[in-house]
């Protein structure tokens, strides 16, 4: 640990510069990051006073491949980003949790005390008393400590807060309690733990497993407890285009039904093949029986299944595309896994609000604007929040101006492929 006021000289002085430009990538944020550090161990002084303290980080992610397929234990390709959360921490020795979060305010809660409460459900108390819990269970000490957290990763726009959230805290108790031992996938697996039990909210483990392992990952999930994590080595900038996301400012906010329709609606088509998940139907099987399906579970049941079997398969296309440099074929498979969730997994807008929908306005506009320049597809689950462009590099001013003229200065963001997951700064 290192005392605040001697982080802050050096910060100041641009003695992390290179430590800030590998974690960020992007040569133009790094004065932002500064600041941003600065700023956060200024409120950590105001709020817990001076002390000796250590800096953890953990990104936010962006799905590039397999929408909707994880909860199912099919794979995914995903990646995270230089968007991320930083905590101020410090050790204490009297188990209690003071966690203050940017925006949020003061959450204090008991490491010794990790029953699960209802009244938690869907707060941030029961996430951070999730992951203790989950870690406890597995072995690993937990213990109290003080926090300041901030956040750039947008909140309810598809990037996973919530799982840079998880991560963090995982991270923090590896690092505090564990000498950071524990693995990156098991903080993953503790942070869905944390979502499905204490939080409430079902979900797969991509999420978590992208804002914890770092850099463009493929996943395979048919065993969730051991997912096999592959590094796909690819650089966007050599094929000349550029990630960029759009903030269609749609909140997430009232739609954890529509999320958790999608997979119950898929284990229903599972479950008629006497399965658990759709993972375990052979391709075949499923399209020989669509007629019988449909009259035993609707029709949306069916199309929901459909996109995750055509999507499942696109994944390991996409990675196979990327390792033997198809990159033009790999952005072919974007705008059909784009097209499929709009067409048959239907999560670009909720039907309970059918005027509002500004995803499918964002994937319009897009459409219309990149023509031979770039593709895009829904990002994230759905429903509200975020679309993903893949932009040529020359045509990103363009594209980025006719976005913010829709959903306000600011919405599209062009970010990097950020190489680490959860990890301790210093």
């Amino acid at each position: 640990m290192r005392q605040i006021n001697q982080i802050v000289e050096e910060m100041k002085a641009g003695a992390f510069r290179e430590l800030l430009r590998d974690i960020y990538v992007d040569e133009g944020v790094i004065g932002y990051q500064e600041e941003r550090y600065v700023r956060a161990l200024g409120e950590y002084v105001k709020i817990f006073g001076e002390q000796e303290v250590e800096i953890y980080s953990a990104p936010g992610r962006s799905e590039v491949g397999g929408n909707h397929t994880d909860h199912q234990h099919g794979m995914v390709l995903a990646t995270s980003i230089n968007l991320d959360a930083i905590a101020i921490v410090n050790k204490n020795e009297d188990s209690s949790v003071n966690i203050y979060s940017d925006g949020y305010g003061m959450i204090e809660l008991c490491a010794d005390e990790l029953e699960k409460r209802p009244e938690e459900e869907s707060t941030s108390a029961g996430l951070i008393r999730g992951v203790l819990a989950g870690l406890s269970e597995r072995g690993y000490k937990v213990g109290g400590f003080n926090a300041y957290v901030t956040s750039d990763v947008l909140n309810g726009a598809g990037m996973s807060s919530s799982a840079a959230f998880e991560t963090i805290i995982g991270t923090i108790i590896s690092g505090l309690y564990n000498d950071m031992v524990i693995s990156m996938v098991e903080i993953a697996q503790v942070g869905q733990y944390a979502e499905n039990v204490y939080f409430g909210k079902p979900c797969g483990l991509m999420d978590q497993t992208a804002c914890a392992v770092g850099g463009l990952i493929h996943i395979d999930f048919a065993d969730p407890a051991k997912p096999i994590v592959e590094k796909v080595n690819v650089d966007f900038e050599e094929h000349k285009y550029s990630l960029c996301i759009v903030d269609t400012k749609g909140s997430h906010h009232d739609l954890t039904d529509d999320y958790a329709k999608i997979p119950e609606e898929m284990k229903l088509v599972a479950e008629f093949f006497g399965k658990e998940f759709l993972r375990e139907v052979p391709k075949a099987d499923f399209y020989a029986n669509i007629a019988a399906l449909r009259e035993k579970t609707g029709d949306r049941p069916v199309l929901r299944a459909l996109h995750f079997f055509e999507d499942n398969d696109r994944v390991a296309d996409q990675v196979n595309a990327l390792n033997n440099g198809d990159f033009e074929g790999f952005l072919k498979m974007i705008k059909q896994s784009g097209d499929s969730s709009f067409k048959y997994l239907q999560n670009i807008y909720t039907n309970k609000d059918v005027q509002n929908q500004s995803m499918s306005i964002a994937l319009a506009v897009s459409e219309m604007t990149l023509k031979d320049h770039g593709v895009c597809r829904v990002h994230g689950g759905g429903f509200a929040g975020t679309i993903q462009a893949f932009v040529q590099n020359d045509f990103v001013e363009t594209y980025r101006a006719a976005l913010d003229a829709v959903f306000g200065e600011g919405a599209c963001h062009v970010l990097k492929v950020r190489k680490y997951g959860g990890m301790k700064v210093m």
